[in-house]
């Protein structure tokens, strides 16, 4: 098996995902930092206690003890507000795809490494869905253009190619992703149970790699 990114987080396909991880956020000053923890920390609670749709920006200035132009211009709206508290989560998830152990990490066939993903981004998406749905629905398109999508998608291509290199991996890949949109999830979660999709997206795996 002609593997690249079995072989380690600086090899081939996994230096290209290293580069959509990206490095830490810059510094910033120590009030505009400690104004951000507040505002984050208030919004969590908020989003919390009430659910995310019935939270204002309003509220969560006032909570926060902020004012709203603060508010606003760091985070611009409430899916900026969702994409900043999910993305220390999602760069667990990605540092763990980069450099944990396998079948998450590198060192698993593909397939495996497919169905660990998988597995791994259903349980994430379905413990913060309200705020993965903000952040994939604030304008048309906007899952699409999130930077944790392109990182999801590309992990998917390459090990599709290496499990299956006569088809359309890219395609491939957001065809996988696709049941895993928010919005989805959302309207079929009352009928469809994390283990029942997770069960599902193994099938469609089995079948694409001839597992």
């Amino acid at each position: 098996m002609n593997d690249e990114e079995v072989s380690g987080p600086q090899s081939g396909s996994s230096s290209e995902l290293l580069s959509l991880l990206g490095g830490e956020p810059p510094r910033e000053r120590a009030d505009a930092a400690r104004n951000r923890e507040k505002v984050l920390a208030a919004a969590a609670k908020l989003f919390r206690e009430k659910g995310v749709a019935a939270v204002s920006m309003d509220a969560i200035a006032a909570e926060a003890g902020v004012g709203k132009g603060t508010l606003f211009r760091r985070f611009g709206d409430k899916s900026g507000l969702a994409v900043a508290l999910l993305d220390e989560r999602e760069r667990e998830l990605q540092r763990a795809i980069v450099f944990g152990p396998p079948p998450l990490g590198p060192g698993a066939p593909p397939g495996e490494r497919i169905l660990a993903f998988l597995d791994a981004y259903a349980r994430y998406l379905y413990d913060h869905l309200d705020l993965v749905r903000v952040s994939e629905t604030a304008a048309p398109g906007a899952r699409y253009r999130i930077g944790a999508y392109r990182f999801w998608h590309r992990h998917l291509a390459i090990l599709l190619t290496q499990a299956s290199p006569d088809r359309d991996s890219d395609y491939l890949a957001h065809a996988l992703l696709a049941p895993l949109a928010a919005e989805v999830v959302t309207a079929l979660r009352d009928e469809y149970d994390i283990d029942r999709t997770i069960e599902g997206l193994r099938a469609v795996v089995n079948a694409v790699t001839g597992r």
